[in-house]
């Protein structure tokens, strides 16, 4: 993809955001990779792979968090060698963001941490694309005041996520007025997380629980209501994934939700056509 930072504007046009929740082995890691470069290049989506190098919001101490800045770097940077993919992953300090963004193209700011202002700053001032995502206690207009850091701080290429809002405990709900609301109070694409809205936070005690099964409608719903992209978090055996093993979208179903959210924006597309005829 020549020039993925024109996807962080408004109206860059649909993109796929895809890959583990954390780095695992590298075999896994660019199986991910390459089998995730495949569905965009057979459906002609731009893409950009995802991995966390550090889980560092996990809910219990004995939760595997990655293999750390040093080497989580190290193997991004073969990825994206390696199967000639862009690169995003979380940065949960302040420090991080220069040594990350001289391997990534995108920089994540985990919803935990998305009013972090030091964090927010700091990843923007370095001038790669910033991908915000919502935390699940904030309304989606309310996003605008941490754009507003971002682009204060530098960042000229922004998107900002929906993943789900708190809904009692253990729950999250989507609410799809979220992605025209966040459009017109930003002003920058909104990219809806499929796998992190069918969480359970913290529901399997020691570890959050997940509902995939919903990913499909949820995805379709979303592109419906104006999405702009589609992040989801896949694994070739969810079951036996290091993190968030109960939400994410099995690797072989990758191609088809893709391809159903396309189908569903160009639905809506002419249907719009029509109206305006």
């Amino acid at each position: 993809m020549a020039d993925f930072r024109a996807l962080f504007q408004p109206h860059g046009g649909f993109f796929l955001i895809a890959g583990p929740c954390v780095l695992e082995d590298e075999s896994t890691n660019l199986a991910v990779a390459e089998e995730v470069a495949r569905v965009g290049e057979r459906l002609g989506v731009p893409v950009i792979f995802k991995a966390s190098f550090d889980k560092a919001n996990r809910s219990s101490v004995g939760s595997p968090r990655g293999p750390g800045l040093d080497e989580g770097l190290r193997q991004l940077a073969k990825i994206k060698s390696g199967v000639g993919l862009p690169v995003t992953t979380d940065v949960h300090l302040p420090e991080q963001a220069v040594p990350v963004a001289e391997v990534v193209d995108v920089l994540q700011i985990p919803a935990f941490l998305c009013r972090q202002t030091d964090l927010v700053v700091a990843a923007a001032a370095v001038g790669r694309p910033l991908n915000l995502k919502k935390g699940q206690w904030m309304a989606p207009q309310d996003m605008a005041n941490q754009v507003e850091k971002a682009r204060h701080a530098g960042a000229q290429a922004i998107a900002v996520t929906e993943r789900g809002t708190a809904f009692g405990y253990h729950n999250l709900v989507v609410d799809m007025r979220s992605f025209a609301l966040m459009k017109e109070a930003c002003g920058c694409p909104a990219v809806f997380d499929a796998s992190h809205s069918v969480q359970l936070p913290a529901g399997a005690g020691t570890k959050s629980g997940g509902e995939p099964r919903y990913i499909k409608a949820l995805a379709a719903a979303a592109a419906a209501a104006g999405a702009d992209a589609l992040f989801v978090e896949v694994h070739p055996e969810p079951a036996s994934a290091l993190s968030d093993a109960a939400s994410m979208l099995r690797l072989d179903e990758l191609e088809d939700l893709v391809a159903r959210v396309l189908a569903v924006r160009e639905a809506l597309g002419a249907g719009e056509s029509g109206t305006d005829a």
